[in-house]
């Protein structure tokens, strides 16, 4: 059998994705990366080459017996999804893959389809995302997700996922993360897996790593954007995107993410224990269809350790009070917004008062503007420190927590958007609002009328 030669060189991340044999792959990494260049010779291999495929399969099925082999290297097709079927063109995936197999013999490209037919019968064909429905279609070997963030979330859950079953494909999920998107929650789904090969990689890992001339193109493609944030044309906040996989800054108009940025820059966002030392202080926001609490400790040093987050939809006052008590804190001061205080036209008492009845009594945080609030926890956010795991639903609020677009302007307001971030992002402007609030100043006592020595009267 003759022996074809690839015209690739894989990069050093991808050395270890191609010789994985897992059924799941997740790939995050930086712009220019070579994702699609990894991803369509992964595919153009497992087309070609049975004796891969016959491996991956008997990893996967230990007990398959050689004639159900046989009937599934049969007829095996690849799908590359973009996130349109132009972009499969504009972005040059179809001309990487005519380039990668063009030294097959007998490889029938097709134009119109992006299809590439090999002299086994086998195919690899790039194939647009954004009409779920339209690819239900060939049982698939293989498939691929390229920038996942901006294919439909049900083009693999509903579609494509029941393509794969048959021939026990793998898939491929991959791209650059625009905040918290499902690629993102795909990673961190993957992350820990025996299921999953995962990969997160920014580009400073890139270039310790690569040589030669990716690093050449890497510095100067970065070089090029660099030149492009100076002059007013790219946003910090996407440079950070594109190049450091900045989950912060890709909400675009966020209050707090530059703030949440740092935080996890420093190692403020991570695993923050509660000290049974330190008494624990609630803040809460109290709206009608949900409710939010933040759980807090302040230190010697004047750290805040956000150790904790609830959220409830639906439940109403007495089953929030009820979680906050069954949890092993020894409480400090429970704080609320003002509206606390305004009494229901149906009981004709306040929620105050129903909270006393309940068990917590509230203080009322001081009642300032929702922009000096806003200010306010932008401030405070760099004495914070969030456990990770416990403040996750929280930490995603604030990070979601954005101006408003004007359409007609075409640029972001300072009036926030009221949407699910706004409740636990309230909750946490309460917090730093009493942080922030001047304290009552103390009368400065000298012991007579006189000024003490230093000072005279003008």
């Amino acid at each position: 059998m003759a022996v074809v030669t690839i015209p690739y060189k894989p990069r050093q991340w991808a050395k270890a994705f191609h010789a994985s044999l897992k059924r799941w792959s997740v790939l995050v990494l930086h712009r220019r990366a070579g994702k699609t260049t990894a991803v369509l010779n992964h595919h153009l291999r497992a087309a070609l080459d049975d004796n891969w495929e016959r491996n991956r399969l008997r990893y996967l099925l230990p007990d398959i017996t050689d004639i159900q082999l046989k009937d599934l290297l049969k007829r095996r097709v690849y799908w590359h999804v973009m996130p349109t079927y132009h972009q499969g063109k504009l972005t040059g995936a179809w001309d990487t893959l005519k380039e990668i197999s063009r030294v097959v013999p007998g490889a029938r490209p097709n134009e119109s389809e992006l299809l590439v037919t090999l002299p086994n019968g086998n195919k690899v064909q790039i194939i647009g995302g954004d009409k779920p429905d339209s690819l239900r279609g060939p049982a698939l070997s293989g498939l691929s997700l390229d920038e996942y963030s901006q294919i439909p979330s049900n083009a693999f859950s509903e579609v494509l996922s029941k393509s794969l079953a048959d021939h026990v494909g793998y898939a491929v999920f991959s791209g650059t993360i625009k905040g918290t998107d499902q690629l993102y929650a795909t990673y961190e789904a993957a992350r820990g897996s025996d299921d999953w090969f995962s990969l997160w990689q920014n580009v400073n890992t890139s270039i310790a790593t690569e040589e030669g001339a990716t690093i050449d193109a890497l510095s100067r493609a970065m070089e090029d954007d660099r030149k492009l944030v100076l002059q007013g044309l790219m946003t910090q906040a996407e440079y950070d995107q594109e190049w450091f996989l900045s989950r912060e800054a890709a909400i675009k108009g966020a209050f707090y993410g530059a703030e949440l940025k740092a935080a996890r820059e420093q190692g403020r966002i991570g695993v923050v224990p509660y000290d049974s030392a330190l008494s624990v202080d609630t803040d809460w926001d109290l709206g009608i269809d949900a409710m939010a609490v933040w759980f807090s400790q302040s230190d010697r040093m004047g750290a805040i350790r956000l150790i904790d987050y609830h959220e409830d939809v639906g439940g109403g006052l007495p089953a929030v009070i009820k979680v906050v008590k069954e949890k092993p804190y020894l409480y400090g001061e429970h704080w609320a917004p003002h509206d606390i205080e305004v009494r229901e036209i149906s009981s004709g008492s306040t929620r105050l008062q129903a909270a006393a009845g309940l068990g917590i009594n509230f203080k009322v945080t001081p009642k300032i503007g929702v922009a000096d609030g806003i200010t306010a926890l932008q401030l405070t956010l760099s004495r914070c420190w969030f456990d990770e795991e416990k403040c996750k639903l929280g930490l995603e609020a604030m990070l979601h927590y954005r101006r408003t677009w004007n359409q007609r302007l075409n640029r972001f307001t300072e009036e926030p958007v009221h949407d699910w971030a706004s409740h636990g992002a309230d909750a946490a402007r309460g917090l730093a609002v009493r942080y922030q609030a001047p304290r009552e100043k103390r009368p400065v006592s000298y012991g007579s009328a006189e000024m003490p020595r230093g000072y005279t009267w003008s």
